[in-house]
């Protein structure tokens, strides 16, 4: 067996539940300098080791996102570990794939090549493990450790086998255990503690001297939106409801500031546009809370590695008045974001009766941010 008959598949599609739980980021876009932690980990392996094909896998929320930025082709998952393996099987073409998760981005590439060598005609997995060092107690009796096995990955199998195991109707969490619930023969090899997995965020203590941490760019967005008024609708500008007999003509509650705010962050991050995020031919934005949408997608934002440093918004209104709600906005949008007032800048003009905002016919709102990669080092 070659490295041509091998395909990798790195598992990227996770929720991250247990990593999130106190903290905004998933552990797979953790930035290590400029990269995601699951860009690191699948360069650092595909580029040790030359396997035929490089896939990743990635949930649909973060697909299209993911395929902006890697230079592999990705997968979109499913609702499970499981089914987002499935969905990467449908591509490989090569008799044998290795599959790693990107929690264990520290892949130890000598046990890597003990795996390949370890396959044979009959064997149909290779299985890194690490030893049960600590006594351990199981349903009131104490259990022989030298007969458990910590098991890791990336697992080696044989492409045929796999999908066989994985088409019964029964969620697995690993490659060995499909393999294993269909009785095929499955190898174990000495695996390295420098693969254990990113689960909780304390793990990050095992983890971080041997990361480097974030780089400290800065990145800028400009947002600009624009609607015009209409009778008959509640005005909500900056997330606060304006005393006017007007509102704005939109699909959504037209909150024109938060609009140029939102497309402020998804350009900073690379990530489109409101208008993709919340197409007004979608009936389900009909009406839509611009808080609501701006949390979204800060969340988002943060999900894959971003924070706010600060915004500045300027809003271009003949009409209403501004400055007696400027506090107020200030506050509902730092409150929104979850980030300090003093991060948070609203200015106002007029346009000295110039233009349609000059005649009254609706606002134009500019916004600017700039951004950075969260810190997710403790500090010593």
């Amino acid at each position: 067996m070659t490295l041509d008959d091998v395909s990798l598949v790195m598992m990227a599609a996770g929720n991250s539940t247990r990593f999130c739980e106190a903290y905004p980021v998933k552990k797979q876009w953790l930035r290590i300098g400029d990269d995601p932690l699951w860009l690191f980990a699948t360069r650092k392996l595909a580029t040790a080791l030359p396997f035929k094909n490089t896939f990743i896998t990635a949930s649909p929320e973060d697909f299209s996102y993911m395929q902006k930025i890697s230079e592999y082709p990705i997968i979109k998952g499913g609702q499970t570990r499981c089914q987002s393996l499935k969905n990467a099987l449908q591509h490989i073409q090569t008799p044998f794939v290795l599959v790693s998760d990107v929690a264990r981005w520290d892949t130890d590439i000598a046990v890597v090549k003990t795996m390949l060598e370890s396959i044979d005609d009959d064997v149909s997995c290779v299985v890194p493990y690490m030893k049960v060092a600590d006594t351990t107690f199981y349903e009131g009796s104490y259990l022989q450790r030298e007969s458990l096995k910590l098991i890791q990955t990336p697992q080696l199998s044989r492409v045929k086998d796999l999908r066989e195991s994985l088409s019964v109707d029964k969620d697995f969490s690993d490659e060995s255990s499909a393999l294993h619930h269909l009785g095929k023969k499955i190898v174990f090899v000495q695996g390295n503690e420098r693969m254990n997995k990113l689960t909780h965020r304390t793990d990050i203590w095992q983890h971080q001297k041997r990361l480097n941490p974030p780089c400290a760019k800065i990145f800028v967005g400009n947002g600009i939106d624009i609607h015009a008024f209409e009778e008959g609708k509640i005005m909500k500008l900056g997330g606060v409801k304006i005393d006017s007999p007007l509102g704005f003509k939109a699909h959504s509650d037209g909150d024109v500031a938060l609009h140029a705010l939102s497309d402020a962050i998804l350009g900073a991050i690379g990530a489109g546009d409101i208008g993709e995020w919340f197409p007004d031919t979608d009936d389900a934005n009909r009406n839509a809370d611009s808080k609501k949408m701006l949390q979204k997608i800060y969340n988002f934002a943060q999900s894959v590695g971003y924070e706010i440093i600060n915004t500045d918004i300027t809003i271009l209104a003949q009409t209403p008045k501004i400055t007696p709600y400027k506090i107020m906005m200030q506050e509902c949008i730092a409150k929104t974001l979850g980030i300090k007032k003093s991060c948070v800048n609203i200015k106002a003009t007029t346009t000295e009766n110039l233009g349609f905002i000059g005649r009254k016919e609706g606002v134009c709102v500019q916004a600017n941010v700039s951004m950075r990669y969260i810190d997710w080092r403790f500090q010593e």
